[in-house]
């Protein structure tokens, strides 16, 4: 104990005193209802993202990607489009696009009931 602190008056071993107050410990939470709507957003949301993801990844590898707007708008940037990093890199976000519907789909099973 520091010197400027009070001493307390229960000993050291005593049990914390007793009151009629709120107890702690845990509290049974009710499971939330999903209704439909819940279920079919998820189901959109995990199509949709699989439909991006499968797209990003085959869209650079094919020939219509040196033919796309923004390579016609800008000349210049052709060497960037056709960059084997830049194609690399978007079928990356692609793949991620995928997993994150495939872990989504999985997620599907919290709708059902217990």
């Amino acid at each position: 104990m520091m010197p400027d602190e009070p001493e307390s008056t229960l000993p050291a071993d005593a049990p914390p005193p007793s009151g009629d107050g709120p107890r702690s410990g845990p509290v049974a939470m009710p499971s939330p209802a999903y209704r439909w709507h819940h279920k079919a957003g998820a189901l959109v949301l995990a199509i949709f993202c699989m439909a991006i993801g499968i797209f990003l990844l085959i869209y650079p590898w094919t020939e219509s990607w040196s033919r796309n707007y923004f390579a016609v708008l800008v000349p210049e940037w052709n060497e960037y489009w056709d960059n084997l990093y830049v194609r690399g890199a978007v079928s990356g976000l692609g793949l991620v696009n995928f997993y994150i519907s495939l872990v989504d789909a999985l997620r599907l099973r919290r709708f059902s009931p217990r």
